[in-house]
């Protein structure tokens, strides 16, 4: 039975509708793509493009469905939570459900939007290529198990959905498995996460059995009314949870899967770090918030840390990288931290802000360079160069993308970026807030060194290099125009919409929202973006080329530090890795071998013994020896009592009267 929460309204800031049939219905959001799925397992070979046609007709309709949420959200104003119990263990309800609100609708929307237009290029890009059946219906499962955690309205549920999303991004990341580096990508994704999701889930266990119940909604509203009932374990809680969320959001030091991801076909690439999986972490954070900010404000000191430690750390990474979708991947990781650093501030509108902008113009940068990959079948920048000239739509498009993540006026991340510096200077981390401006001095470097090598100078591949097709391009055009428009939504002092849709609890928790640019945080941010655009031009340009821009920043031992990615795979292989394998491991197989084997084995040959003893003494001396006997001597007996059966009437006569009169004569004396 669908249930209605009518409670969730009345936590609401503003007045706002429950969203009518389009909220009710919203679960045709989550169920949609898994029906897909099948059909595109059982039928898609069968079909003129081979399932991608259920695959975009899906996708066309989220897409379709979310952006009408997001009108009514608009114009109305939707908070509501719907909820199906399917049984209980013990006090817990067990219950699926799906939320329609501000932040749910945002990443419908993201979500819908973004992987429409990447299943649209997939279609060409992906052409020919092995598996192109399967590859369609792990990417709709993909972009189904994102929709099934954003729409979560318990934790049990969000649980469900951030293990779906990792087993749809082992399937993807492997999907040309059959090279050694892409399933060991796939499996070190996996693991990382595997080893994240536990503190996910004694987080879970923690705030369940303190406020028992598994929904989000009353867990925030104890939050933020019943502080004693939380407060002994809200700390723990907090930094469970954000251990979790560093797995899927990529921060260090569990961000190293991230890269190595890049194994996965380049749609797979854009759509993780765009609208799925790493955007997982920073959507919990926020969802949770107010239980962050009312319970455990010291565990976000410990979010913002890392943050900023993510940002800073993984941009300088992305400088030495030659691998074009490689220095995407850093600067995923990049803009995640700072996305998580200001939720830690108690931005987290700020945060959501970048997310929703960041998911568009990262989104056309992955596509972008898999339609540069796709003409020079290559990764390596190295044997790129002069792109410009005969690919124009993709060099104009990922020129955009460029602008905006660098953060230059007027493109979306330059707002999104922004309020994120503001906000650091409001809340005065000023050791935070310069990291920041030097993140994003790092990221106009290294994105400008990423064109240089890749558009700019002569052509250094040995291929032919051509413009892609409208398949591919089309996504990138409308990429484009996101990645221009979309920061226009949360303009201070202009329009803040965007802080008005996400914002939706009335939760007691005063969050900071710039009502005018902050200009010292906007000028400090411009002129960083502006250096590191100059420096990089004069580096790969006016002075240096691609063989000797590298030279000139080349600084030992700092740059084979950072080639070496502070060696943290080192680490990770030859102190926890390395001796699991050859030391517990070792230990593990002794102990099976000397011990577990040999009980078994001992058991085995007791069992087998008395089973020697029980077959030879009771079953074939005892059971088999007494049947057969009884067998013997019924069949002596009756071979006897035939003989009785002579046929003659008088003969039968005369026993029949014998027996009367003796059973007569018995009876007789018996009395």
């Amino acid at each position: 039975m669908v249930k209605f929460d009518a409670n969730f309204l009345a936590e609401t800031e503003l007045v706002y509708t429950d969203g009518g049939i389009l909220a009710e219905f919203s679960w045709s959001l989550v169920v949609l793509p898994f029906v897909a799925a099948l059909f595109i397992t059982f039928i898609g070979k069968y079909l003129p493009y081979k399932g991608a046609e259920i695959a975009l007709g899906t996708i066309a309709l989220i897409f379709i469905y979310s952006v009408s949420l997001m009108f009514i959200h608009i114009t109305e104003g939707v908070a509501s939570e719907f909820f199906v119990n399917v049984g209980s263990i013990g006090q817990f309800d067990i219950e699926f459900g799906w939320v329609v609100d501000g932040l749910s609708i945002m990443m419908y929307f993201v979500v819908g939007t973004v992987a429409l237009l990447v299943f649209i290029y997939a279609t060409n890009y992906m052409e020919g290529e092995i598996r192109y059946t399967f590859f369609f219906t792990s990417l709709t499962l993909f972009a189904g198990s994102m929709l099934v955690l954003v729409s979560s309205p318990t934790l049990i549920q969000i649980l469900i959905g951030w293990e779906l999303v990792g087993v749809c991004s082992y399937l993807l990341i492997g999907h040309y498995w059959e090279k050694k580096d892409n399933s060991s990508a796939a499996m070190k994704a996996f693991i990382t996460n595997k080893i994240a999701d536990i503190g996910l889930m004694i987080g879970i266990i923690i705030l369940a059995l303190n406020t028992g119940t598994l929904r989000i909604s009353e867990i925030l509203y104890q939050s933020t009314h019943d502080y004693e009932k939380l407060s002994k374990v809200a700390f723990a809680a907090a930094i469970l949870l954000f251990i979790g969320a560093m797995g899927k959001s990529a921060q260090f030091p569990l961000h190293v899967w991230l890269p190595d991801a890049m194994a996965g076909p380049t749609p797979v690439s854009a759509l993780m770090h765009a609208a799925t999986m790493v955007t997982a972490g920073v959507y919990l954070l926020a969802r949770m918030f107010p239980f962050y900010k009312s319970m455990a404000p010291e565990a976000l000191d410990i979010v913002m840390l890392f943050g900023v430690i993510t940002l800073l750390g993984a941009g300088l990474i992305a400088i030495v990288q030659d691998d074009l979708k490689k220095v995407l991947a850093y600067s995923t990781v990049s803009q995640l931290g700072y996305m998580v650093a200001a939720i830690g501030s108690g931005a987290y509108t700020a945060a959501l802000f970048h997310l929703w902008t960041h998911a568009f113009f990262k989104a056309l940068l992955f596509l972008g360079a898999g339609s540069v990959i796709h003409a020079v079948h290559s990764n390596s920048m190295l044997e790129m160069g002069g792109l410009r000239k005969v690919m124009p739509k993709t060099f104009t498009t990922f020129i955009i993308g460029t602008v905006a993540l660098a953060g230059l006026p007027p493109f979306a991340g330059f707002f999104s970026k922004d309020e994120i510096l503001a906000s650091f200077n409001h809340e005065g981390e000023t050791t935070f807030f310069f990291i920041a401006v030097l993140g994003a001095f790092i990221t106009a470097f290294y994105m400008t060194r990423a064109v240089s090598l890749t558009f700019l100078g002569e052509y250094r591949g040995h291929g032919h290099p051509h413009e892609s097709h409208n398949m591919m391009t089309t996504p990138l055009l409308t990429l484009a125009v996101f990645a221009i428009a979309s920061g226009w939504v949360n303009i201070p002092g202009v329009y803040t919409g965007f802080t008005d849709w996400v914002t939706t609890r009335k939760t007691k928790i005063v969050e900071y929202h710039p009502e005018s640019f902050d200009l010292f945080a906007l000028s400090s941010g411009l002129i960083a973006g502006l250096l590191g655009i100059g420096l990089g031009y004069y580096l790969y340009q006016l002075q240096g080329s691609a063989e000797t821009g590298d030279d000139k920043i080349k600084i030992q031992p700092v740059w084979t530090v950072l080639e070496n990615k502070y060696y943290l795979d080192h680490f990770y292989f030859r102190f926890i890795i390395d001796p699991i394998k050859i030391n517990i491991s070792k230990a593990v197989d002794k102990f099976n071998t000397n011990v577990i084997d040999r009980f078994i084995n001992g058991v085995g040959q007791i069992a087998s013994l008395l089973g020697g003893v029980v077959y030879n003494n009771l079953d074939q001396n005892g059971i088999d020896r007494f049947l057969n006997m009884s067998s013997s001597g019924t069949d002596s007996f009756g071979g006897r009592v035939k003989l009785l059966q002579t046929g003659r009437t008088q003969q039968y006569l005369m026993l029949f009267l014998g027996g009367v009169v003796t059973i007569s004569l018995l009876i007789l004396f018996i009395i």
